[in-house]
């Protein structure tokens, strides 16, 4: 082989080792966040990898609140979360009555509070985090939603309609309180006047067995001939269901109730007391990310003279537009078996049906 062919076959030989180190696949290392200081940020890592940098605000009902440098206010889903680090202190409450205070790193599903004795949790097992040592307003949450429709010109109608939920929930307890009312009103008549305050007072036991010490309900409905009703009582309950998507429980108890009639035949007694036994289920399902369907039922066996039997049910959508603001669709079904009549004979209709539309701010 002369010199200048073996010259030129080097150069190819060189050519080829060039490109073949040039296109070599390269290890890439993932990156992650600088360790967080005290004064420094949370930081957040989604489950398509995305890094997050600012501060955790909350943690509840399987959402979290972060508040992004650069996108504001989040909310994400607990599940969606691949990795957590905080720079702040939080405070942990997770199932079987656990509790711990100090940063937190979740990895691998795994979640750890690093104090004078480091805890670690998985992540499915926790029920709330908030933010800083534990504060009285941080075991609460609210939601409020209305409507209404006011008509003028050849129709003169006005028709409102309220909503309220307030929970309190800590490790072992969880207070409920609801509110519904609605009112209309046609021309110069009224139409509808009804509400209906409900109240809880629940201890667990164990992570799905709670313990009922009281609940107690206030209602009042002139069209169904009711002027005040007052029942309390005390249960059990079970949560059959306790997931990031799923919550289903049951709970059942006997009671007291007093109620007072608008009217009443001639001779008749205003006013009646008797024993009852009340069951009740609530279920609530995340249809998507921005879709969630509730259903509450209740059931009261009572008296005859006091209905015998009824129902309380509301079922509806809660289509969220904003991190805080929903449309809620609401569907509300009452029943009285045996309804009492007036004081002209006549019999009120033993179902009412409502639609309701309305805007609902969360806290």
């Amino acid at each position: 082989m002369t010199r200048s062919r073996r010259t030129s076959t080097l150069r190819v030989a060189a050519l080829f080792v060039f490109l073949a180190v040039g296109v070599a696949p390269r290890t890439v290392r993932a990156w992650t966040p600088p360790a967080p200081t005290a004064d420094e940020f949370d930081w957040v890592r989604l489950a398509s990898d995305e890094w997050l940098k600012g501060e955790i605000k909350a943690m509840y009902e399987d959402s979290l609140e972060f508040d992004s440098e650069e996108l504001d206010l989040l909310t994400l889903d607990w599940s969606d979360i691949k990795e957590l680090r905080s720079a702040t202190i939080l405070d942990v409450r997770a199932k079987g009555r656990r509790r711990a205070t100090g940063r937190v790193v979740l990895e691998k599903r795994r979640l750890r509070v690093g104090n004078a004795t480091e805890m670690a949790f998985s992540q499915d097992e926790i029920i709330s985090i908030t933010a800083g040592t534990p504060r009285e307003i941080n075991y609460w949450s609210a939601k409020v939603s209305a409507g209404g429709t006011i008509r003028e010109g050849n129709t003169q109608q006005t028709e409102a309609s309220a909503q309220a939920k307030l929970q309190r929930r800590t490790v072992t307890d969880r207070i409920r309180m609801d509110y519904l009312g609605n009112y209309a009103r046609t021309a110069a008549q009224e139409t509808a006047n009804n509400h209906r305050a409900h109240g809880t007072w629940d201890r667990f036991a164990t992570d799905r067995f709670f313990l009922r010490p009281i609940f107690s309900e206030y209602f009042r409905d002139a069209f169904q001939n009711v002027s005040h009703r007052l029942t309390a009582g005390l249960g059990a309950g079970y949560q059959l269901i306790d997931t990031a998507q799923t919550e289903w429980e049951v709970a059942a108890g006997p009671a007291y109730q007093m109620i007072w009639f608008e009217d009443v035949g001639p001779g008749e007694d205003a006013m009646e007391n008797n024993p009852a036994i009340v069951a009740a289920m609530v279920f609530r399902h995340e249809l998507t990310r921005s879709i969630d369907f509730a259903y509450d039922y209740r059931l009261m066996l009572t008296s005859e003279r006091a209905g015998r039997y009824n129902h309380h049910m509301v079922s509806g959508l809660a289509i969220e537009l904003t991190d805080r603001l929903d449309l809620d669709l609401t569907l509300i079904w009452d029943r009285t078996a045996s309804p009492q009549r007036e004081d002209d004979g006549s019999l009120p209709r033993r179902n009412d049906w409502r639609y309701m539309v309305g805007v609902g701010w969360n806290f």
